[in-house]
Order: C-alpha cells, then structure tokens, then sequence
C-alpha cells in the first residue's frame, strides 16, 4: 500500500516542510518553467461550482509554485476516482473533494480543512412532491426510522454506512445521477443532499415533481477534504498552503459567502426539526475537527447567524 498517514501526521510534515525547506529550493522547478501544472479534478468537483472556485482559490494563492492549469476528469463512479488516485502513474484523477473516512485518510493524501465550512453534514431531502405528506409526522430520528422512509445514497459515499448505523433504510447506486431517476421510480423516498450543494444539483436535473422537503436537517459530523495521491506532497502542500492563506486573509469566508449563502439562507435550517446522527466512521484525528464544525454550525444556525456572519 502506498504511503499510508494520519491527517495530523500530514499536517505536520507539511507545516515542517515549509519551515525546514527554504520555499525558493523546494519550487525551484516550479519557477524555471512556463509550463503550467496541469491537475485533474474528479468531474462532479469539477462541476461544481464551489468545490472548482475554492480549489483555484488555493492555487491562486500560492503562485510562487508557477501556473496551473485544471481540467475535468473524465466520468467515474467516486468509488472509482479513489481508486485512480493511489495509481503511481498516468492518473486520470489527480484532486478528489470527498468527504473523510478512515479508509481514505489511510490511503491517500488527505488535506485536513473542510472546504465547505462543515455544511456538506447537514443534509435536506429531495423527495417527490406527492410524497411530502409522509414526512410532516416526523419528530425524531426515532420517527424517521419506525415510519420505513428510505434514504438513495450512492454505493460509495460515507452516507450511506453512516445513515444504516444510526438505523435508516438505505438504498444505494454507483452513479449520482442515476438515483435521481430512481427517486422519481419511487425505488427509495429521500435523497438526502447536502445543504451546500442541494439547490445545485435541482438546478442541474430540472424536474418540478422534486422539491426539498422542508421541515426536517439531518445532521452529523463529516468534513469534507480535498485528497491527493499518497506520494503527491507538492499538490497536497500547495492546496493546504493556499487554504491556509486564504482562511488567514478572508478570502474563504467571502467564498463560503458567495458560494453557499444563498442556500443556508433561503432553506430556513433554524426552523427545521434537527434529527442529530452518530457518525462511527471518523478517524481519530478527525473526531474534533468533524465535532467543532458540527457544535459550530448547530450554534449559529440556532442563533439565526447567516453565512455572511463572521464568528
């Protein structure tokens, strides 16, 4: 196995990294070339707005490592993409944005700092509008569990193993976008997203029979890492550099501004019932970071706070 590592243990090393190795000598090839870097961003964090904009976020903020270029992947299951990653030539994905796991930060280069602020574990259903009725009874976790609602999730996601622990009725597939047609087939009855990312993907497939149902947040600890291949130091300090300073100088709250406040806002989450989950599957190194963003996030949306609210 390829160089497996803790996040704290990456964090480390690349902190030391900069301190030790004097930045001219260790980007010298970076800057004798015109040749822009070229990096291959798995293709649904490629078409998504917010994950492309922060990662050129971070890239534009570490320009003594030269120009860069990013392109899509081509298309492939996550499953799939993760596998590419640890490949040690020719990757057809060299940056994935997923969320963490023990597993993944064991085998591949895990860049520790939610990208999205912690919201990608506040989860909304799309359900089918004729269906909205069966939620309206939902109190509880315990309510969402004893009534049958089943959850779509894809085969590969954290999600899934998560929800199935806390109880809930799962049904997976490898392809997202295929467990859109199969919510409208009535093979399952919430597709539990992201609250960072629902109103996109409605957008995207366009169908008036979904709508987010809007009374219930399912919520539980999962940050979100940029992950690299497990021997791509260079890529993997560049990103947490270039996040580093951009949390450092506000451009990454003004990005979570821009990018998800429009979402946390016009989805009412102080209003809605929290049904709180145990997520059993995160590592040790990221139990605190995934419990602070999750404590958080609860407190200011309980206190009315918006995206644009500074801590």
């Amino acid at each position: 196995m390829a160089q497996p590592g803790s996040c704290k243990l990456q964090r480390v090393v690349l902190l030391a990294l900069l301190i030790i190795i004097p930045t001219g000598d260790l980007l010298s090839a970076a800057r004798d070339s015109t040749d822009p870097t070229v990096y291959r961003l798995w293709y649904r964090n490629y078409d998504s707005p917010a994950v492309l904009a922060v990662l050129r976020l971070a890239f534009d903020k570490t320009p003594e490592y030269g120009p860069y270029r990013i392109l899509r992947s081509p298309e492939m299951v996550q499953g799939r993409a993760l596998v590419e990653l640890q490949e040690p030539d020719e990757r057809l994905v060299n940056i994935a944005n997923v969320a963490t796991s023990p597993d993944r930060e064991d085998n591949l280069y895990a860049i520790p700092l939610p990208i999205d602020g912690g919201l990608l574990g506040l989860r909304v259903c799309v359900v089918r509008q004729d269906s909205l009725p069966r939620f309206r009874e939902v109190e509880d976790l315990d309510d969402l569990v004893e009534k049958g609602i089943s959850v779509g999730q894809g085969t590969h996601w954290p999600d899934s193993e998560i929800l199935k622990a806390n109880g809930v009725r799962v049904i997976t597939n490898t392809r997202f976008e295929t467990l859109f047609t199969m919510l409208q087939r009535e093979r399952f009855d919430c597709f539990a997203r992201g609250v960072s990312e629902v109103l996109f993907d409605l957008e995207r497939v366009n169908d008036g029979r979904l709508v987010i149902e809007p009374n219930l947040l399912l919520a539980y600890p999962m940050p979100s890492y940029f992950f690299v291949g497990p021997g791509d130091h260079d890529t993997a300090q560049r990103i947490q550099l270039g996040l580093e300073r951009a949390i450092s100088d506000g451009s990454f709250a003004l990005h979570l501004a821009t990018y998800y406040g429009r979402a946390v806002e016009s989805l009412n989450l102080g209003q809605r019932k929290l049904l709180v989950l145990k997520n059993p599957l995160l590592s040790d190194d990221s139990i605190p970071i995934g419990r602070e963003v999750l404590e958080t996030l609860q407190q200011r949306i309980s206190n009315g706070l918006s995206l644009r609210d500074r801590p």
